[in-house]
Order: structure tokens, then C-alpha cells, then sequence
């Protein structure tokens, strides 16, 4: 469980297979929190202004508009998720100096014993579109992490990739470690995308040390994402005409 708030340094890696191929890999900072509880150093806040900041209108609902923990929880007993009745944790890139941007953020549900019971992956585009997939077993058990949860590919990320397809995901959430792993294939095509890195307490110097390192936060992301559209650009690889993303928010 988290300790108010933890500061995962991640790498992440994304590899493109079976027709234009590239890969690459940066790092990342994500932080782990308790939304009911979190309370972070001096640099860190919760709905306000800070260095870096957590706010519950990035997460659970459309960009800007969510009502965090609150629609995480309605999406769980919507789709009647009752052993999904201990604490609810979530990943995510912080704001840093008020700009954020999350390719993906992590809703990680858990039972009254502690194991991880069900996943909320909030996926968004460039677009300021979003969609989130619910990961779970039909009977609601435990998610260990040798097992791989399947999900249809139904929103568009890419204009370099199509809508449809499989995600496959894979979740290792530990208490001195964090680990996802993501595979989309289509036909002959693949992407594999991974985050991965060590949980620890966040804390300012923590804090500190990512802005020197890493400077513009989600900024710095959001340009590595547009850079990498140049460079699949560049090989020829096939676009996609963006088509309207799905009526309903959630799907599994």
C-alpha cells in the first residue's frame, strides 16, 4: 500500500514490430498515492498550486473535468466489482508547474486483504480525448503478476496505429517496485510499451532532483510523443484518420 505518496523513477520503453519498426525509451517520473489520504512534502499538493501537483479534475473523467476517486469507485460498482472493497491507489504523472499530460494513468483497485483485485487503465490522447479500459478476472481474484489481462482495442491513441485489435496488460505492483507491461497487437503488427521503476517515499529533495533531471515534466513527454510521430512519419509508416472516440467511457 502506499506510504501517503510515493515517487516511482521510471523508464519506459516502446517497441514497434511487424511492418515500420522503432523503438525507444526515456525516463519518467509517476507518482503512487492514496487520493483519500495523500498528503506529500512541502513541494507537492493536492488540488493546488505547487512545483508538482496532483489534482482530481485530471483523472476519472474527461481531461479537466474528473471527479477522481469518486468515478473510479462509480465505474467499480457500476460494473459490479464488490471485492474491489479495500484501498484505491493511483499512478500518474504529476502536474509540474501546472502542465500535465498522462498518455496513461493507472486506477489500481484493491480487496480488504490488500492484493490487487482490478485496474482502471485511463488512456489519453493528444487529441484531449479519453478512454479507460477495466482489467479484471471474470471471478474477481487476485491479479498476480505472471497473468495477462486482455482488452479490445476500441479508442484511437495514434494516428499511426488503428482502432481495433488486442491490449494484453501486465501488472507487478510491489512495495519497493512498480511494473507495467503493455502489448497491442493487430494482424501482423505489434507495439509493446512498458513503465517501469523503483517505488520510494516522495519527498522534496526527490522532488528537486526530478526538476533538475527532467526540467519540464509532461512537457518533455508530450514533445517525445510528437517527435516520434515525426520519425514514424518519416519511415513511411500508414496514418490513420482520427475517428470519434467512444460513446461510453469504460470498457473491458
Amino acid at each position: 500500500m502506499a506510504r501517503d505518496v510515493d515517487l516511482i523513477v521510471g523508464r519506459t520503453y516502446h517497441g514497434r514490430a511487424g511492418g515500420v519498426e522503432n523503438a525507444f525509451r526515456y525516463s519518467v517520473d509517476y507518482c503512487l498515492l492514496d487520493p483519500d489520504r495523500a498528503h506529500g512534502p512541502g513541494l507537492f499538493s493536492r488540488n493546488g498550486r505547487n512545483l508538482t501537483a496532483l489534482h482530481d479534475r485530471d483523472h476519472g473523467g474527461a481531461p479537466g473535468q474528473g471527479r477522481g476517486a469518486a468515478w473510479a469507485r462509480d465505474v467499480l460498482v457500476a460494473h459490479q466489482l464488490d471485492r474491489c472493497d479495500g484501498p484505491l491507489l493511483l499512478l500518474a504523472q504529476p502536474r509540474v508547474l501546472g502542465h500535465v499530460f498522462n498518455p496513461v494513468s493507472f486506477w489500481l483497485a484493491h480487496g480488504r486483504d490488500g492484493t490487487l483485485r482490478a485496474v482502471i487503465a485511463e488512456v489519453s490522447n493528444t487529441f484531449g480525448d479519453r478512454h479507460s479500459y477495466l482489467c479484471h478476472h471474470p471471478d474477481q481474484r487476485a491479479i498476480t503478476r505472471h497473468e495477462r489481462l486482455r482488452a479490445e482495442k476500441i479508442f484511437h491513441v495514434s494516428p499511426f496505429q488503428p482502432v481495433g485489435g488486442d491490449y494484453t496488460f501486465r501488472f507487478d505492483i510491489r512495495h519497493d517496485r512498480v511494473g507495467v507491461w503493455i502489448d497491442f497487437r493487430i494482424g501482423t503488427e505489434r507495439l509493446y510499451a512498458t513503465l517501469t521503476g523503483r517505488r520510494k517515499p516522495l519527498t522534496n529533495r526527490a522532488i528537486l532532483w526530478a526538476a533538475l533531471r527532467r526540467p519540464l515534466g509532461s512537457r518533455r513527454v508530450l514533445g517525445l510523443i510528437h517527435w516520434q510521430a515525426l520519425v514514424l512519419w518519416w519511415k513511411g509508416a500508414r496514418w490513420h484518420v482520427r475517428p470519434a472516440p467512444p460513446a461510453d467511457e469504460v470498457s473491458r
